[in-house]
């Protein structure tokens, strides 16, 4: 048997602790238990945006860009190679897709989007991976020379055009929708205002009307990216790297080749987002992407690097954004619904042994109790950072039994193995 062969053969390289990962039943239980909360939320307070088909819409837009720039940490990661620059690399595909796509479409946008990306991955890679730079370093140099010189191009580019301006672009056309047959039936249901019956159908509403084709592509992403570093001998080699690369190294793996892939696709998925993100606000504008490349590191962490667990963490950002920006009078019952949240934390917590972490969680949603208790709106200075605060708490308190690939941000040299 070739080494190569021998590769294929090995078992998962997951190092898995016993009871880590949710049955599928119980991922269901837990999901139709979030529902059923969500919808008496909603029905004790009055908040129909909780619910409302226009905030889930809302909320799976803003999830995209930062589930895409997760999936791109999670490449990059897998490989062994920790990729901070996200967020430089997205700002380089909102540039990029601006640059084509007001004059050539969103299509053409979102291509040269995610090639700038993967441009900027590749300087990671040559950085990390042959130079052997820190990788904190590395990223933290991209996100400071991509806004400069994104802002640069655009001075020089859009400056002049209709539409354009010092910080911005010209205007960038729709990507186009998919809206399904049955979705108006769903919007007579929803307006009736039922418990859980209404919710339920405004949360399908939200997921099958004026559906972006850009959103789609992103769900095909995170399902190809699951089937190629699961299903394939080619993402076992490279999740090898991540985790032992030496050892993989010793089985003929080419380790410098698995990373460099994998960090240059990191790029292009970072890109891509920035390009989603372009793409939905129409536009290209200075400071756009606000954080998101961070947040996506936030989300991949807290999926423990797993693509199905990242694309949730992802999508409660989202959510919690989208509600912001929908009503600022939909984010006091949140307060309400994050108390609930953290106590449910709390309980796990507590049952898996994290005392100190339960107790915190139960402070904080007695806290959150009481401020929804005693006030009637959220002050508008609050409004903004609401989602923000809110990813953070549960992130924070909920991930916790978490497990890096164990090479994850170590330097490589071929046979100097210490």
């Amino acid at each position: 048997m070739s080494t190569a062969t021998a590769v294929t053969a090995r078992p998962d390289v997951q190092g898995r602790r016993p009871g880590s990962r949710l049955s599928p039943p119980l991922l269901i239980t837990f999901a139709l238990g979030a529902f059923l909360v969500l919808s008496a939320v909603r029905a004790l307070t009055g908040g129909t945006d909780l619910t409302s088909s226009g905030t889930i819409a809302a909320g799976l837009s803003a999830a995209v860009p930062i589930g895409l720039a997760g999936l791109g940490g999670l490449w990059a990661e897998r490989a062994g190679v920790v990729n901070i620059g996200l967020e430089g690399m997205m700002i380089l595909g909102t540039w990029g897709c601006a640059y084509l796509g007001w004059e050539h479409g969103p299509w053409a946008g979102l291509v040269f989007g995610t090639l700038l990306g993967a441009i900027g991955g590749l300087v990671h890679a040559v950085a990390t991976v042959t130079f052997g730079v820190d990788h904190i370093i590395s990223g933290v140099a991209i996100n400071i020379i991509a806004p400069g010189i994104t802002l640069y191009l655009t001075k020089v580019t859009f400056a002049h055009y209709p539409g354009g301006g010092q910080k911005q672009s010209p205007p960038i056309d729709d990507a186009g929708s998919v809206t399904l047959p049955f979705a108006a039936w769903l919007r007579t249901i929803e307006a009736k205002h039922w418990f859980a019956v209404s919710d339920l159908a405004g949360v399908l509403g939200g997921l099958v009307t004026r559906l972006s084709l850009v959103t789609v592509l992103a769900l095909v992403v995170v399902a190809a990216t699951a089937w190629i570093l699961w299903r394939t001998a080619f993402g076992l080699r490279l999740r090898s790297c991540g985790e032992a690369p030496y050892a993989a190294e010793s089985l003929g793996v080419n380790v410098y080749k698995y990373k460099y892939i994998a960090v240059v696709m990191s790029g292009a998925l970072a890109g891509m987002g920035g390009a989603a993100l372009a793409i939905s606000a129409h536009q290209f504008r200075d400071g756009q992407t606000n954080g998101r490349g961070f947040i996506g590191l936030a989300a991949l962490i807290f999926g423990n690097w797993r693509p199905g667990a990242l694309a949730g963490g992802a999508g409660l950002f989202g959510y919690t954004d989208a509600i912001q920006l929908r009503s600022s009078s939909a984010v006091h019952p949140l307060l309400l619904l994050t108390a609930i949240a953290l106590g449910l934390v709390a309980i796990w917590q507590w049952r898996t042994g994290q005392r100190v972490i339960a107790v915190v969680a139960v402070v904080i949603a007695a806290l959150a109790v009481l401020w929804f208790l005693r006030t009637e709106q959220v002050p508008e200075e609050l409004v903004g950072s609401t989602p923000y605060v809110v990813t953070i708490l549960v992130l924070a308190l909920a991930s916790q039994r978490l497990r890096m690939p164990k090479a994850d941000g170590r330097i490589y040299r071929r046979g100097e193995e210490t």
